[in-house]
C-alpha cells in the first residue's frame, strides 16, 4: 500500500492537520483513528425522492461493518441522487451533473477508498463516470431489485406492467380502477425495478465489468444477502487501498467487450450502449457504437425476463444470476476469462463453477431463448453516425420494414395529436419523433417508445415501426429505433423526414433509409430552422457541451480523467 491519501490531511503536525482533524473531532472520532487507517468514502444516492434508493440509509449502515472490521474510517457522504421516476423533464440530463457532483466530492476530500451505492438507472452511471474520473480504489454496490409485483394472481414486472396495461386501458379492455388497484401490487418492496429495465441493466454491467462481487445483480433489496453483501463489500473497499487496486485496473477495454456480451445475454436495455461508452471516455478506454454490433449484436439473448420475455429479476436470482450466465458465455467462448475484477480474482475464478438452478429462466447457450437476440446498431441516410434497437423487444415480422412516415416535431406534438381519431395512420405506417435527443429536449428523455394510436390498439394492431433521436425505458418493448444520430435538434438527417415519406428499415440488413432524394434533401435543409436553445444554467451548459449519442451524450469537457490529485489547500 502507498501511502494514504487521506494522511495528506490528517498527518499533517501544523494548523491546518489542527482544523482536519478537530472539527471532524465533534462527531465523536477518537484520535486514533486519523493516525493511518484507510478512509473509504461511502458514495450514498440515498434520496426519499427516489424511490429505488430509499433504503440506501439502512445499507450503507452494513457496509460501514465491513469496514470497521476490516480496520478502516468509514465517511458516508451524499450527492445528487437523480429519480427515474419523478425528477422532470428527465434524469438523463443530470446523468452529467451528478457524475461532476461524485468526482469533485472525491477529489475534494480526505478519502483513499471509495464504495458507491448506486440503484435507480442513472445512479449507477453517474457514480462510475465520477468515480472512473478520480481512479481511485472503488467497488460498486447496487441495491437490489424490489420483489417481483402480483396482481391478479399473475406476476406484474415494474414499467412493463404499466406500458401494457395503460394501453389496456387505451383500448378499452381495462377499467381504470383495475389500473389504480395495480399500483400498490406492482411496486411492493424496497428496491429498483425488478424487469430487466435499465437499473437491473446496469447492475449487470457493473458486476459483468467487474466492478462489484460476485452476485451483486440480482439479489432482491428485501433479502437479507443484499446487507450480508453490503458488508462484504465494506470489507473488501479497505483490502483494495491496501493492495492499490484502482479502477482502471478493472476497466479495461476487455472488461468492456465483457460487459456488451453480457448485455446481449441478459436482454438488457439499450441505455447501457450510452453508459458504457460515457463511462469508457472517462476511464480513457476507446469505445465505440461499433464495438456493440461487433461483441453483442450475434449473440443469443439466454435469460427470459420481461420486457423481452417472462420472469422478473427475484426469478433471475434463483435461478443463478448473472454468474449462471457469464459462466455460460465463458464455456461458450464469449468472455475474457482473464478480465480482473474488484475481489482480486478473474471473473473466470469467480463464475466457472456457477450453477443454474432454473433453465426456463436461464437457458444454457446450445439452446437460447432468443437467438441473435443483441442490440443491433442501424445506419443509412437516416443515422449517418448510427442508431440502436433491441431485437429481443422488437416484433419479429417488422424487422425489416417499408412504411410512410408519420411525423411528430416534438413529444408536446406527439401528445396532442396521438389520441385523435383522424390521425392519418395505420398498422404499416413508421411513427418518427423529432427533436428529442441530447439537445433537442433537452437530455434525451424516454420517449422514444411512443403509445400507439387508440384507435389501432382497438383493432388488435400491437406494434409499429417508431424511430426517434430519444432513448426508452429498458422496461419497454416495440419494434424502436433509438439515438439516431446525430440528432434532429442539431440538424441531423431526422430533422428532414416529412409525414409521407417513405422509410425502410431492415435490421439484418443494419440499414435505416430515407427514400428521399438529395435534392429535396437539400431544399428542405436551406428551409430548417434550429429549435431555441436554453439561455441560462445547467441546461444551457448542457446544450452547449454535450456530446451526440454516439458519443455517450457525455460533456465534452469530462472526457478522460486527472486522478484524484490532492486539492490546494484552502488556508
Amino acid at each position: 500500500m502507498k501511502n494514504l491519501r487521506s494522511q495528506e490531511w490528517f498527518g499533517r503536525q501544523d494548523k491546518m492537520g489542527f482544523i482536519y482533524r478537530s472539527w471532524l473531532k465533534n462527531q465523536g472520532w477518537p484520535h486514533d483513528l486519523f493516525e493511518g487507517r484507510p478512509v473509504i468514502g461511502i458514495c450514498n444516492t440515498w434520496s426519499e425522492l427516489t424511490p429505488c434508493n430509499g433504503h440506501f440509509r439502512e445499507l450503507a449502515e452494513f457496509v460501514k461493518r465491513g469496514v470497521w472490521e476490516a480496520g478502516g474510517f468509514p465517511l458516508e457522504f451524499p450527492v445528487m441522487s437523480l429519480g427515474e421516476t419523478l425528477l422532470r423533464p428527465t434524469a438523463m440530463l443530470f446523468r452529467n451533473l451528478a457524475s461532476m457532483d461524485v468526482e469533485e466530492s472525491i477529489r475534494g476530500n480526505p478519502i483513499d477508498g471509495v464504495v458507491l451505492l448506486m440503484g435507480c438507472d442513472k445512479t449507477t452511471p453517474s457514480l462510475l463516470m465520477g468515480a472512473a474520473s478520480c481512479d481511485l480504489p472503488t467497488i460498486g454496490l447496487s441495491g437490489g431489485p424490489m420483489l417481483s409485483g402480483k396482481f391478479h394472481g399473475h406476476d406484474l414486472g415494474s414499467g412493463t406492467g404499466v406500458w401494457q396495461m395503460s394501453e389496456q386501458v387505451s383500448s378499452g379492455k381495462m377499467q381504470l380502477a383495475e389500473f389504480f388497484e395495480a399500483e400498490s401490487c406492482m411496486h411492493r418492496s424496497k428496491g429498483h425495478c425488478m424487469t430487466m429495465g435499465t437499473a437491473s441493466t446496469m447492475a449487470n454491467m457493473v458486476e459483468a465489468l467487474g466492478m462489484s462481487l460476485p452476485g451483486n445483480a440480482a439479489i432482491p433489496a428485501a433479502d437479507a444477502r443484499r446487507n450480508t453483501l453490503a458488508h462484504l463489500t465494506g470489507r473488501r473497499a479497505v483490502e483494495m487501498v491496501r493492495e492499490d487496486l484502482f479502477m482502471s485496473r478493472i476497466l479495461t477495454r476487455v472488461a468492456f467487450e465483457n460487459a456488451i456480451r453480457a448485455n446481449a445475454a441478459i436482454g438488457g436495455s439499450t441505455n447501457a450502449v450510452i453508459h458504457l461508452i460515457a463511462l469508457a471516455g472517462r476511464i480513457g478506454v476507446p469505445l465505440a457504437l461499433d464495438d456493440f454490433e461487433h461483441f453483442g449484436a450475434n449473440l443469443p439473448c439466454l435469460v427470459n425476463l420481461q420486457p423481452s420475455g417472462q420472469f422478473l429479476m427475484e426469478d433471475f436470482f434463483y435461478a443463478g444470476g448473472l454468474p449462471a450466465v457469464l459462466r455460460e458465455l465463458g464455456e461458450a467462448g464469449a468472455l475474457h476469462r482473464d478480465a480482473l475484477t474488484v475481489n482480486g480474482k478473474s471473473i473466470w475464478d469467480n463464475v466457472s463453477n456457477a450453477p443454474c438452478w432454473n433453465r426456463e429462466v436461464i437457458h444454457g447457450f446450445a439452446e437460447p431463448f432468443k437467438a441473435d437476440a443483441g442490440i443491433a446498431v442501424l445506419r443509412g441516410n437516416l443515422a449517418p453516425d448510427g442508431a440502436v434497437i433491441k431485437r429481443s423487444a422488437a416484433s419479429p415480422h417488422l424487422l425489416q420494414h417499408r412504411g410512410r412516415a408519420v411525423v411528430f416535431d416534438s413529444i408536446e406534438n406527439f401528445h396532442s395529436r396521438i389520441n385523435d381519431e383522424s390521425l392519418d395512420i395505420d398498422e404499416k405506417s413508421v411513427m418518427v419523433l423529432q427533436n428529442c435527443g441530447p439537445c433537442g429536449f433537452p437530455g434525451m428523455a424516454e420517449v422514444g417508445n411512443m403509445p400507439l394510436p387508440p384507435k389501432l390498439l382497438r383493432r388488435g394492431v400491437n406494434d409499429l415501426v417508431r424511430i426517434s433521436d430519444a432513448r426508452m425505458s429498458g422496461t419497454a418493448y416495440g419494434t424502436v429505433v433509438l439515438h439516431v444520430s446525430p440528432e434532429a435538434a442539431i440538424g441531423g438527417p431526422l430533422a428532414l423526414v416529412r409525414s409521407g415519406d417513405m422509410v425502410t428499415l431492415d435490421v439484418p440488413a443494419h440499414r435505416l433509409h430515407l427514400e428521399v432524394d438529395d435534392n429535396t434533401l437539400a431544399a428542405r435543409r436551406a428551409q430548417w430552422t434550429p429549435p431555441p436553445k436554453p439561455t441560462r444554467g445547467w441546461e444551457k451548459l448542457y446544450v452547449d457541451h454535450v456530446q451526440q449519442a454516439h458519443l455517450g451524450a457525455d460533456m465534452d469537457f469530462l472526457v478522460g480523467h486527472s486522478g484524484a490529485r490532492v486539492a490546494r489547500d484552502s488556508h
